[in-house]
């Protein structure tokens, strides 16, 4: 879950930046037709656009939920009207494929897009994509008990020293506030 988030963002980040690369450049760069075959290819291998598939259908829904609470004696009106639409909607997922082709065509070469695809489609890319989330997900938990283990080890090692140097005047090293003075 987290891997799919951050690769998510992760495709929205390139994606956005690609974008401002385009509105801030003075000159526009042809891309040729290889090159954007080349931008799809990749696309498709990454996955890229996969998480955009859901935002007609949410949207359908949502807009249905709203209409029908307002005017519930129309639902069956409301839902065949809303769906005839969506319908007719969803070949503009086209143009979000043609706009992220043209995004990734202005951010990687040709051959960086034939490189990407190759390795994506690749027996190791197509594990990557699969397994890369439970991966992800096991190293944030290592990286997690391991920075409480560093965390706690800094602390009583630096407790023990200034114990040492300071006397029983240092600060305590568990609880980050200094040993009461004894009387």
């Amino acid at each position: 879950m987290i891997l799919t988030n951050r690769l998510r963002g992760f495709s929205v980040m390139v994606a956005a930046s690609a974008f401002a690369a385009i509105a801030a450049s003075a000159q526009a760069q042809e891309i040729g037709e290889s090159h954007l075959k080349a931008a799809h290819a990749a696309i498709a291998a990454i996955h890229a656009t996969d998480s955009f598939d859901g935002i007609l259908p949410q949207a359908a829904a949502a807009l249905k939920q709203q209409l029908i609470q307002q005017n519930p004696d129309m639902q069956e009106l409301i839902t065949q009207t809303v769906d005839e639409n969506t319908l007719a909607l969803a070949s503009r997922r086209a143009d979000l494929e043609k706009e992220s082709a043209l995004a990734y065509a202005k951010a990687f070469s040709e051959q960086n897009l034939n490189d990407i695809a190759a390795f994506y489609n690749s027996e190791a890319g197509k594990k990557l994509i699969e397994s890369g989330p439970i991966a992800s997900r096991e190293l944030v938990k290592a990286a997690d008990i391991w920075q409480n283990g560093i965390a706690r080890d800094l602390a009583q090692q630096v407790g023990e020293k200034l114990k040492a140097v300071a006397g029983t005047k240092a600060p305590a090293a568990e609880g980050a506030a200094p040993e009461a003075p004894k009387k």
